[in-house]
Order: C-alpha cells, then structure tokens, then sequence
C-alpha cells in the first residue's frame, strides 16, 4: 500500500461524556481505536490494529476534530486538551470541552444524548504485515502507525481512497499468481514436448 496515502479508520464505540462536578470541565472520552479486532473492508479482504501501533506517534502534534473537519478542532495534545494513550484494548482518549466553543458544548450535548456515538482516527501506515491466505482471502495487520488526528463522527466510515489502494493491492497480488501459474504450465508443457 502506498504509505503517503492518508488513511481513516472508523469505530461504533461507546463514547462517554463526563463532566467535573466541582468545576465547569466537560469531556468527551472513549476509544478511538480497539486492537485486534479484525474488520472486513470488502468480501475476503480484512484489516486490523495490532497493539504497538501507536507507540511510537502519541507524542506528535494530534488534533481531535469533528467529522475529520480541520476547522472544527476540539482539543490538540500539545495545548493540553486531548489526551490519549494505548492500552491493553486499544487507543483510548479524552477530549477536554471548550465552553466558549458552541460547535465543541453542541457535538458534547449530542454524545451525551447518543445522537452522536462513533469516532475514527486518521493516520499514515508506517508498517502492516500481509497474510496471503490459501483460502484466497488476505489480512492486514497495522503495526506502526503515524496519527494525524481523532474524531468525533456522525457517519465514520473508511476512506474510498484507503480500500482502493487495498484493492489494487490484492489485483497486483493476484497477477503475480497468475503469471506465475502461467510460467509453471509453461514449464511442465516443455518439458512433456522434449520428452
């Protein structure tokens, strides 16, 4: 897969609202990203997060933004107003509310009401390991990871672009049998001709 390919990655979660009863401070917390849970992007074809992928990346400069929308920032590690970390389950994080931002109190209302409950995270693959199965299907799974940002969705869903790519992927694959099947009969039918 072409890894200058922005990827996005999406998750029906149980995203949580929390506020602090001695203060004003709103969250919105809940994983963004679940290890080893293998998705199934089209027929035969399917993908998971290994745990470690995002090892590496919790220290860049990561948004969390509503609808993947870059003018709609909830929170940024660096100022202090997200937080995630990986555990055991998966990538976990919690977005601290700006009450002077209407969109960030509107969408903080809206999860609290279940109206909005899914999230996705986008990212560049640095790493992922291929398993060509003899049954014809194939899986990957993401090993290292370089995160953008996490969001907050009404709709997630994984990016076309992502699964094209995927998909190319298993057609290349897939040739690469075929003209190797091709060149074995080839052989074979040679060598029954010289005998």
């Amino acid at each position: 897969m072409d890894r200058k390919i922005r990827q996005t990655r999406s998750l029906q979660t149980e995203l949580k609202t929390r506020a602090e009863p001695d203060s004003q401070d709103m969250y919105i917390e809940g994983y963004f990203a679940v290890f080893n849970r293998q998705t199934e992007l089209w027929p035969g074809a399917y993908e998971e997060v290994a745990p470690g992928a995002f090892d590496e990346t919790l220290g860049n400069d990561i948004r969390a933004l509503i609808n993947h929308d870059t003018t709609l920032v909830l929170g940024r590690n660096k100022a202090g107003t997200l937080e995630l970390k990986a555990d055991s389950y998966g990538l976990w994080g919690r977005i601290k509310i700006n009450p002077n931002d209407t969109d960030a109190v509107n969408l903080y209302e809206r999860v609290k009401r279940g109206d909005v409950d899914q999230c996705s995270f986008g990212f560049n693959i640095l790493e992922e390991k291929t398993d060509w199965r003899d049954d014809g299907t194939v899986k990957w799974t993401i090993t290292g990871i370089d995160l953008h940002e996490v969001s907050v969705c009404t709709f997630p869903a994984y990016e076309e672009t992502g699964v094209q790519a995927r998909k190319a992927e298993v057609e290349q694959h897939r040739q690469r049998l075929l003209e190797a099947k091709k060149n074995q009969l080839k052989e074979r039918m040679r060598k029954c001709l010289n005998n």
